[in-house]
């Protein structure tokens, strides 16, 4: 496959494509929990710190090899590679990133699809009323419908395949220019609607008040991996942007650009949840159910509840949106570089994300006691292995290709930070961030 002829129009289209990558269940529905289980502000710092050191220079990494190939994520690495003097078998960490990615995005597009859900019900006011065990009563029975799953499940995928199907510039640029302001316009609403309750002072002194005696180990490793997670690396995906990066572009501004707007949003976003979670009175650590059961009540009891409510769904199901096109995107350019046509190659990865996303609506009613593997369903199994242990492999070869393998004068050029800060990064990647990585690996293998 020939170098790509497809660019983002503008350095402001390839920053928005990559927030709009990064962006999505991680901040808002993740960040919110994992603080609240891991002690607010110390949590906050450690994560802010981590993003510096390991999740950002990896991102930079993976970008870096994509612009520097300007092929598909598996035809770049063989490429580079090859003009390296290395082994063309490292374009195998391309099929690794997309195979990684369709597991993830098979249960991604089911999880987004409750976001579709909750949305209807929020506008329709169902959830005025309700207390904590009439909501999430509601939530069981909707998981126990299989029909309903995959009908919300069918939809988001099919939201998602048509703008990849579309291409660059017409789908996934023109989505992302309009999806993320309209993004952050949601979240400053929630969040001014927030500073108007009881909560929204304790909610501040909670997430920018650290307690240092609260650094726990568990509490590092948590950091550590948010951090990781919540650029969107280790899969290649930002490796199939990086290839469609305008040439006179710096890339570190760019990444960091795109890593403040991701702390921007998931911070909006804590602000706008604990705010409302502290004004009724409830447990900031409530764990993954804080999204899907906890705020509902809380939102519900609010003046205008059951608007605002809406608002955060709406903008969870944009942010989940624009975040699984970036995960369907390196399957479809891996795709195109085996000869297939881009809408050809969209409807291939489609249907088959499709089927295999069944085994996980099926895992909450008739495959409920089907555990093929560590006593896991297929729903456990897709959410724990390919986010814990496939991206941390996959962004650890990411960060060794980029900073041991290629060359220097190809990775300096594309990286294009001036002789200091190319010394910086390929420091911080070979001596800080790999190792990191490493830890995140071995703690989602125990």
């Amino acid at each position: 496959m020939n170098e790509t002829l497809e660019r983002w129009s503008s350095r402001r289209a390839f920053i928005l494509a990559v927030t709009g990558a990064a962006v999505g269940l991680g901040n808002i529905w993740r960040f919110p929990y994992i603080t609240g289980e891991n002690g607010g502000a110390v949590f906050l710092l450690l994560y802010v710190a981590f993003v510096a050191l390991l999740g950002l220079p990896v991102m930079m990494a993976e970008i870096l090899i994509g612009r520097a190939g300007r092929r598909s994520p598996m035809q770049s690495l063989g490429h580079l590679a090859a003009r390296a003097g290395h082994s063309r078998h490292w374009r195998w960490l391309g099929l690794f990133g997309a195979f990684t990615v369709f597991c993830i995005l098979s249960f991604y597009s089911v999880v987004s699809g409750w976001s579709i859900e909750f949305l209807i019900s929020a506008i329709n006011g169902d959830f005025v009323g309700q207390d904590a065990a009439q909501v999430g009563a509601g939530f069981d029975a909707f998981l126990a419908d299989p029909w309903r799953m995959t009908f919300n499940h069918t939809l988001f995928l099919a939201m998602t395949m048509l703008v990849v199907a579309a291409g660059v510039t017409k789908g996934l640029e023109r989505l992302n220019n309009l999806l993320m302001p309209l993004l952050y316009l949601l979240l400053l609403v929630l969040a001014g609607h927030a500073a108007t309750t009881d909560g929204f002072g304790p909610a501040l002194a909670w997430l920018f008040t650290p307690d240092l005696s609260a650094v726990t180990p568990t509490v590092l490793i948590a950091a550590m991996g948010h951090a990781f997670f919540t650029l969107a690396v280790g899969a290649c995906a930002l490796m199939a942007y990086g290839a469609y990066m305008p040439d006179h572009q710096s890339l570190p501004r760019a990444a960091v650009g795109v890593a403040v707007l991701d702390i921007t949003v998931a911070l909006l976003a804590g602000i706008a949840i604990f705010s409302v979670v502290f004004a009724q009175g409830l447990d900031p650590a409530e764990g993954p159910g804080l999204m899907f059961v906890t705020l509902p009540v809380a939102f519900a009891d609010l003046p205008f509840g059951a608007f605002w409510l809406s608002l955060f769904f709406l903008l969870l199901l944009l942010a989940t949106w624009t975040s699984s096109i970036n995960l369907a995107e390196p399957m479809v350019a891996t795709l195109q570089g085996w000869g297939l046509r881009r809408g050809r190659a969209a409807a291939v990865v489609g249907v088959t994300v499709w089927l295999v996303g069944l085994l996980s609506v099926l895992s909450f009613s008739s495959l409920a006691d089907v555990k093929p593997l560590f006593g896991m369903n297929v729903f456990a199994l897709v959410t724990t292995i390919p986010p814990e242990v496939f991206l941390p492999v996959g962004g650890a070869l990411i960060a060794v290709f980029a900073a041991w393998v290629l060359p220097e004068a190809v990775s300096r050029h594309a990286l294009d930070a001036g002789p200091v800060g190319f010394r910086m990064w390929r420091t911080t990647v070979r001596w800080v961030s790999i190792p990191l990585t490493l830890v995140v690996l071995i703690s989602g293998l125990i």
